[in-house]
């Protein structure tokens, strides 16, 4: 079975290479992005997931979730978002603008594989 493909968007590359080597080690495929545009390119050929910051220079994780909302390929992709904004306000229009989960930095990974576990078994 190919394993599931996962989109990471991050604009630190510290915080990347932590998601990769978790999600990697727990057997998901990987891809890195920079920003929301990079992300955007990078969702034509295919994922299951996308994990994204919210706050990045150029295209932001809000803006990639609303363009990933409105393409029919991406409509339905689970997407985390994976930032360090706790405020509530923030995280209800992540909610509105199509997360589907939430998760703030510094995360632990077993947390983060389980919350992935949960959309993609």
């Amino acid at each position: 079975m190919t394993p599931k493909r996962i989109l990471t968007v991050d604009d630190a590359q510290s915080v990347r290479s932590l998601v990769s080597r978790t999600l990697g080690g727990a057997g998901y495929d990987i891809v890195e992005a920079v920003d929301g545009a990079d992300a955007l390119d990078k969702v034509a050929d295919g994922v299951d997931m996308v994990i994204t910051d919210i706050n990045m220079p150029g295209m932001g994780g809000l803006e990639l979730l609303g363009q990933l909302r409105r393409r029919p390929e991406t409509k339905f992709t689970p997407v985390i978002v994976l930032t360090t904004e706790s405020q509530r306000a923030m995280r209800q229009r992540a909610v509105a603008a199509g997360a589907t989960g939430w998760i703030v930095k510094p995360f632990d990974p077993g947390s983060l594989v389980a919350l992935v576990r949960r959309f993609l078994p």
